[in-house]
């Protein structure tokens, strides 16, 4: 048989599997999977951000030729980025990539199966919910929603649509942190009696852009797309590029850094989230006009709603203004440590024999352990740039559009974090304890319901 007539006979199979399958109404996408592994995944991007720039195309980088993925559309509504994430993306595939001035555009491009979303904080919420209603699959950045009514619309379209969502937790892709997650929940730490976690830095221009704000004219951009379900306001480009300074844009610290760490919490407990937080802080330093605290401190009570006498407790504390403790993640038992920053678990701090004899008690000591050694290691090349953890979740998120397979971190962990984040945006605005209406699904400030 001849190479020509081979592939005329398998270019006329496959034309008529397509008609079947249009017949029985499976889309274009639908189709293309069935086809298997060979198939190309041809991928969107949904807002050409930094974190785009410096983490998700390193990541993308990594696995997408083993993986045969594709770029071939951006959409960001600022002529600039739109301009020059085209221009980039282009460079980096070898080939044109369409340049599209808002997602209506890059949704009627049939071609795309799955989108990236990294845009602004309370935009991912909507932008996912936007994909998955276009029948796309979505890697979606976190935090997952700023407000309890965008949580629980995102989670009723994820769900009804069967779509893959992963979730930009990427600490739930990490070996050491899977390692740890295994050992708690296996039993072998004991119950956890508390949460440590810290993220400091000292950095004045930390989510800063003064050189891109006098750049953005509000005629290069969509002013009211960008201001999607939030209360109108007049243009501002420091809102529209400096947002994590800017409530309702942001919550800033909570959703920023906090939802990672406290999402660990969530995966490693079982719990969904906390039964009650209390928070303070305020801009003590930084003076730029920000809204959003330069410090906070949130304190948080986890344990089953119907068993008060079960449970632990979660300190939450980040600065701005000084880096002294850095990041750290330090979950106590009454046998000892397991520190996420070490990578180790010890004795220190457990019941030890003398203590224990005179309650008529025995010693409670856990055993020294390596994290680094119980785990797997991440696959990482120092070549590719980016972060190890982005690149490993990267690469679930890619293998799970083609596998159909939850991802490590799936709506729910999004929508749980969410919840979390909105307690403690609550509790340090309005200066009240704040608890979580199970029935209602909403957060509560008393007895009143917190939006704004």
């Amino acid at each position: 048989m001849t190479t020509s007539r081979r592939d005329f006979i398998r270019k006329t199979s496959l034309a008529g599997l397509a008609t079947y399958m249009g017949a029985i109404g499976l889309k274009a996408s639908s189709y293309r999977r069935i086809m298997g592994a060979n198939d190309r995944v041809r991928v969107g991007v949904v807002g050409f951000s930094d974190r785009y720039r410096n983490d998700h195309i390193p990541a993308f980088m990594k696995s997408y030729q083993e993986l045969n993925f594709d770029i071939i559309a951006v959409s960001d509504i600022w002529k600039k980025r739109r301009e020059e994430g085209k221009d980039f993306l282009s460079q980096k595939f070898g080939h044109s990539v369409q340049a599209c001035v808002n997602n209506d555009e890059l949704y009627n491009i049939k071609e795309v199966d799955a989108v990236i979303i990294s845009t602004a904080d309370f935009q991912h919420a909507w932008h996912t919910i936007e994909a998955v209603k276009a029948g796309r699959d979505t890697y979606t950045e976190k935090p997952l929603a700023e407000t309890m009514a965008d949580a629980r619309a995102v989670l009723k379209a994820v769900k009804e649509s069967g779509k893959i969502v992963q979730i930009g937790s990427q600490r739930r892709s990490g070996s050491n942190y899977q390692a740890a997650a295994d050992f708690i929940k296996a039993g072998k730490f004991g119950p956890i009696v508390m949460v440590e976690l810290t993220w400091n830095v000292n950095q004045p221009g930390r989510w800063r852009r003064p050189a891109l704000v006098a750049q953005l004219k509000e005629e290069d951009t969509d002013w009211k797309r960008f201001l999607i379900n939030r209360p109108y306001e007049p243009f501002n480009a420091r809102k529209h590029l400096e947002y994590r300074l800017f409530w309702p844009y942001s919550s800033g610290i909570p959703g920023q850094w906090m939802s990672h760490q406290i999402d660990t919490v969530h995966w490693f407990s079982g719990l969904s989230h906390p039964r009650s937080v209390s928070a303070n802080g305020g801009i003590y330093l930084w003076k730029d006009g920000r809204k959003n605290a330069d410090t906070l401190t949130a304190v948080f009570d986890y344990g089953p709603a119907d068993d008060p006498t079960k449970g632990f407790q979660v300190l939450f504390t980040s600065r701005q203004t000084n880096s002294a403790g850095e990041t750290k993640e330090i979950y106590f038992s009454n046998g000892g440590t397991l520190n996420l920053d070490t990578n180790k678990i010890t004795p220190t701090g457990g019941l030890t024999e003398n203590y224990a004899k005179a309650m008529g008690m025995s010693a409670n000591l856990l055993p020294e352990l390596s994290l680094t050694e119980m785990a797997s290691k991440v696959s990482t090349d120092a070549s590719t740039g980016g972060d190890p953890l982005t690149t490993a979740h990267m690469r679930n998120w890619m293998e799970c559009v083609r596998s159909r397979k939850q991802p490590n971190a799936p709506i729910e962990a999004g929508y749980n974090h969410s919840i979390a984040v909105i307690m403690t945006n609550a509790a340090y605005r309005t200066g009240q304890r704040v608890t979580f209406d199970e029935k209602r699904q909403e957060v509560l400030s008393g007895d009143k319901v917190f939006t704004y």
